[in-house]
């Protein structure tokens, strides 16, 4: 699961009494977290879920949502933070400002501090690492020179923003990201140092015959569709044009010209999604659509993956898509655009659908399918077999990274100290 040497040993770990860990507190720091959610703040919330399940104390350090509170067995510090109105629902955290919340972050001690991104938790998280003398990992998740370019519209000040980031993950003495292909983004950004892969997973268990039938029924009842063998196409995500979801919509009003039956699922939201209701009615398939919104109950989900035929993600945008895992463990496969950052791994028939990044190509692919469900039946179970891989393992093989991580890091200082004379 780690390149450049590494590898992760897993082992059991140390527990004291029912609820009580002995155990490195680990801090996580994302810029994004409940309710305002993404594929980052999922992961980070994977990660200090199973650490404090399994391992010992963990910490999410993320910005205030006004009106929402914490329910969580691990600590949440939240600093103060403000809307973004041109990347909502995000907000932009503004913690100097937070007198309480500063004292907070003073008065907790790690053992080693887990950037998820490179920007106000990132800087949070680095001034931790250097004023206690503890380790940084920073993960690289995100294609930040396309969020640079679409918030300023200006290809200069993109790159400005690139030459910051990688300021910052040449700070970090341990660079991480979720596959070969992100890694390969942010050494095409300018980044020359080692980055080791580590994988994303999912927190959904793989269901039963009798319970997968069961949330499949209850998914086709809530979208309104009453016939099981319409093809029933699912999209979850933020509602972004970065998402290429254009692709989707003229893609189904070639099926709907044809007379394709199918009916198309969108969960999420996003600062597009009122043009993206626009373009449903203009390309005339309002009756076979259906925008939910963004959902957050698990189990809601789950009913959407169980009761799907396809996941359709043609983003060529994203880098490692966690709906991805979520839908092969329910045996959906998922068809990307061919060669983008988040197809790495998936291939062509076996374990998910490619197509090229046009309507026409995507039309032919869903037409065909269609055609033969036991095809997309047999994918959806190479789905499973290849794709899925649960957080709960993951976090297992990271946390002994860490741990590998602090115990060289204590090793250094204490050479460094004895180096340092009195």
């Amino acid at each position: 699961m780690v390149s450049q040497g590494s590898e992760l040993v897993v082992s059991s770990y140390l527990e004291h009494g029912e609820d009580e860990h002995v155990g490195l507190h680990i801090g996580q720091f994302n810029d994004s977290f409940r309710p305002v959610m993404d594929g980052v703040g999922v992961c980070m919330e994977n990660y200090t879920y199973w650490i404090r399940q399994n391992h010992g104390p963990a910490t999410a350090v993320v910005p205030r949502v006004p009106g929402y509170r914490d329910n969580s067995d691990y600590e949440v510090l939240r600093f103060r933070a403000v809307a973004l109105p041109r990347m909502k629902p995000f907000r932009v955290g503004l913690p100097w400002l937070d007198p309480r919340f500063m004292k907070n972050l003073r008065d907790t001690h790690f053992d080693l501090v887990h950037a998820h991104c490179p920007f106000v938790s990132g800087r949070l998280a680095r001034s931790i690492s250097r004023r206690e003398r503890v380790p940084m990992v920073a993960t690289f998740h995100s294609k930040y020179r396309d969020d640079f370019h679409a918030a300023t519209g200006s290809s200069s000040l993109a790159e400005i923003g690139v030459r910051y980031v990688i300021g910052f993950y040449s700070t970090a003495a341990h660079v991480w990201a979720p596959n070969k292909a992100t890694a390969a983004t942010l050494h095409d950004y300018g980044y020359h140092g080692p980055v080791e892969i580590v994988p994303n997973g999912t927190d959904l268990e793989v269901p039963s015959r009798e319970e997968g039938a069961r949330l499949a029924e209850r998914g086709r009842e809530a979208v309104g569709l009453r016939d099981s063998s319409v093809p029933m196409y699912l999209f979850v995500g933020q509602h972004r044009w970065e998402k290429n979801v254009e692709l989707i919509f003229r893609t189904l009003g070639l099926l709907r010209r044809t007379g394709t039956d199918f009916h198309m699922v969108f969960a999420g939201t996003g600062y597009a999604e009122n043009a993206m209701q626009r373009m449903c009615r203009a390309e005339g398939v309002t009756n076979q659509v259906t925008f939910l919104g963004l959902v957050l109950e698990r189990e809601r989900l789950k009913e959407l993956y169980a009761a799907a035929h396809l996941l359709l993600f043609p983003s060529l945008y994203d880098n490692a898509p966690l709906v991805m895992r979520e839908a092969a463990g329910f045996g959906v496969p998922t068809v990307l655009v061919r060669g983008a950052s988040a197809a790495e791994g998936v291939v062509d028939g076996v374990n998910g659908f490619l197509t090229e990044n046009n309507s026409q190509a995507l039309a032919k692919l869903l037409t065909h399918l269609a055609e033969q469900p036991e095809h997309c039946e047999r994918v959806g179970k190479g789905a499973r077999r290849d794709i899925y891989l649960h957080w709960r393992d993951v976090v297992e093989q990271v946390y002994r990274r860490y741990e590998d991580i602090v115990a060289t890091s204590s090793r250094r200082t204490m050479l460094v100290d004895r180096e340092v004379p009195s």
